[in-house]
């Protein structure tokens, strides 16, 4: 249902460079870029990731309660990548781990502050 998500930011270089790099550990590719947006998918006809300078000039802000989640088949999976966002300069919201019988999340900020997570069903 969802065709793809855009947090924003206020550095796209210094940006572009922590997702290229966290991406690529999902085999997500850059698949469009323009000077203010560029967006990453690991299946063309799924779910994109992108990051965008914001339309209306105004600095780009977290949202209160605002998260993206994003699917990985593994525990294994969730553990990589959330050390890696880590390793890249992203900050803890919550290490890896069960939330529920069937629910494993590890919780990070990014650079610009916005709150993601990979996640995956058991």
């Amino acid at each position: 249902m969802i065709g793809y998500v855009t947090v924003g930011t206020n550095d796209m270089e210094k940006a572009a460079k922590y997702y290229d790099a966290l991406l690529a550990e999902m085999g997500a590719k850059r698949f469009m870029e323009m000077d203010t947006f560029i967006a990453w998918s690991n299946d063309p006809a799924g779910c994109g990731f992108s990051i965008t300078k914001p339309f209306d000039g105004n600095p780009a802000s977290v949202g209160n309660g605002v998260m993206v989640a994003i699917a990985v088949d593994s525990t294994e999976k969730v553990d990589k990548l959330y050390a890696k966002a880590i390793e890249l300069g992203g900050t803890d919201e919550g290490a890896p781990g069960a939330r529920s019988d069937n629910f494993y999340a590890g919780y990070f900020r990014d650079l610009d502050g916005n709150k993601l997570n990979f996640f995956c069903m058991s």
